[in-house]
Parts: structure tokens; C-alpha cells; sequence
């Protein structure tokens, strides 16, 4: 019998959907930072791939991976997506000015990779979340549904968690504020808070204009800068206490409600 399938798009860690594959689900993780060859890592009863695609607007990618679904025969439980902040994120409004000029539609063309997976969910009538930080998106699409932090969830996971991947930069049990909002559709569920301290660093600063200043935030703003994508792969990790939030709310627990509602062609 074939597994209950999960869509995650520029989704290069696999964070958000690893509970569904440990749950028995086959998740597919698309980012273009994935090999054209794509691996497969088992984990507990099921399964993620990460598959390369081109999820920039307008790419044909797109329309094929409608098709992949589609001929999967499997309408997937729950879609996510992870579009690029960087044109988007308020943060970076004061160069918004500059970009535009270079680009007058450079925004459209962030917002339509967002819209694109909404699009998707609901053609393929899945529950699903597109996620951005404090966002352009609420004027070129919509207000968010929901607005969280990555330490309001934290309480999801262990006492003795360390991030797997970043535990220099990123705080045990997600113990750090962001605000982050999202988009939902498709019946999607919003977990109850189970919130931790945000761990919170003072940093005296020695030269410069601002020399003596205090400046004080979670650890990955203090120790991360520059541009690079590795500063940005860290900065967009998924809050792992937040999807296992979401994976509690939104998994239908029994499978005989997944093969009647899910096992079958969209």
C-alpha cells in the first residue's frame, strides 16, 4: 500500500515534515539546493526525498510537479511552503527602493512563489501553510491567519534538546523570538502554545559609531552576518517545536481515516 504523501517546497532540511515521515508518511522536500539526482533518508516508518526543483516564478517546475502528484495518485495530507524572504521581509524595506528600480516587479515575482503553493493546496484540496517573517506578502497577497514565535513552542520539545544541525547558532528548545507569520488554507489547525524563556545574549559593542552600546538578542542574530547562503540556510531553519506543534494538530491519528480520505487520486 502506498504511503500517505507530504509536500514541502524550498524546503532544504526536511525539519517541518520529519515527524509525518516518522508517522509512516512519504514526504517530498523540493529546493534548488537539493542534487538533480535527489536522496532518500528513512525515517521511522516512512520516508523524505529531497528533490531538486526551480521554484522561481514562472518555472516550468511548477506544472511538473503538479503532474508528479498527480500521477502519484495520492492527494497529499498537508503542503507546505518556505518561499525566499529576502525580497519580502520588512527587514530589508530600506532597500526596497534601490531593488525596485533595478526590477520594478521584483516583489511580484517573490509573492507569486508563495501564491504559487497556496495555488497548489488548493487544487489538490490538502491542508496546507506557506510561512514568511514579518512580510510584504500581508499587501501583495493578504493579511497572515496566524502570527507566532519560534520559542512560544518550544515546550514541544525535550528538556535536553540541541539543534541537530546549528547548536552554535540556534538555541536549545527553539528559545528564541522571531516573529513569524502565516498563511493556511485547506483546514489547517493551529497548535496550542506551549511556550519557553527566549534565551536572550548582551553583547557590549567596541568600536564603531555605536562603541559601548549594548546590544542584545537571541544568539544567531549576534554571531551571524554577511550575506552568505550559509547565514541564510541557518537564519531560515523551520522551528522544529513549531511543526511538531503542527504535526500533533493536523495528523489524522487513525489510518484507517488516511486511506479512506487520502489514498486516492486528487
Amino acid at each position: 500500500m502506498p504511503l500517505p504523501l507530504v509536500v514541502s517546497f524550498f524546503d532544504y532540511t526536511g525539519h517541518a515534515v520529519r515527524d509525518w515521515a516518522a508517522a509512516g508518511c512519504e514526504c517530498w522536500c523540493f529546493d534548488i539546493q537539493h542534487s538533480h539526482s535527489g536522496h532518500v533518508e528513512n525515517v521511522g516508518g516512512g520516508r523524505i526525498r529531497y528533490l531538486y526543483a526551480d521554484l522561481s516564478a514562472g518555472s516550468t517546475d511548477w506544472s511538473r510537479i503538479r503532474e508528479t502528484i498527480a500521477r502519484a495518485g495520492r492527494r497529499p495530507l498537508v503542503i507546505f511552503a518556505f518561499p525566499p524572504c529576502t525580497e519580502l521581509a520588512t527587514s530589508g524595506a530600506l532597500h526596497w527602493e534601490r531593488k525596485r528600480a533595478e526590477d520594478p516587479q521584483f516583489q511580484t515575482k517573490a509573492a507569486a512563489m508563495a501564491t504559487a503553493a497556496a495555488d497548489l493546496g488548493e487544487s489538490a484540496g490538502a491542508t496546507w501553510l506557506v510561512e514568511n517573517p514579518r512580510s510584504a506578502l500581508s499587501t501583495l497577497w493578504r493579511s497572515p491567519d496566524h502570527k507566532f514565535s519560534p520559542h512560544e513552542y518550544g515546550g514541544y520539545l525535550p528538556e535536553d534538546d540541541q539543534h541537530p544541525r546549528w547548536p552554535d547558532y540556534i538555541a536549545p528548545r527553539d528559545a528564541y523570538p522571531k516573529e513569524t507569520w502565516l498563511w493556511v488554507g485547506g483546514g489547517f489547525r493551529m497548535p496550542p502554545r506551549r511556550p519557553v524563556t527566549p534565551e536572550v545574549f548582551e553583547v557590549v559593542r567596541k568600536t564603531g559609531a555605536k562603541a559601548g552600546r549594548v546590544t542584545t538578542g537571541a544568539r544567531q542574530w549576534l554571531k551571524l552576518g554577511g550575506k552568505s547562503l550559509r547565514t541564510k540556510n541557518i537564519r531560515n531553519e523551520s522551528p522544529r517545536g513549531f511543526f511538531r506543534a503542527v504535526f500533533e494538530a493536523n495528523f489524522p491519528g487513525e489510518h484507517s481515516f488516511v486511506e479512506k480520505h487520502w489514498l486516492c487520486a486528487p
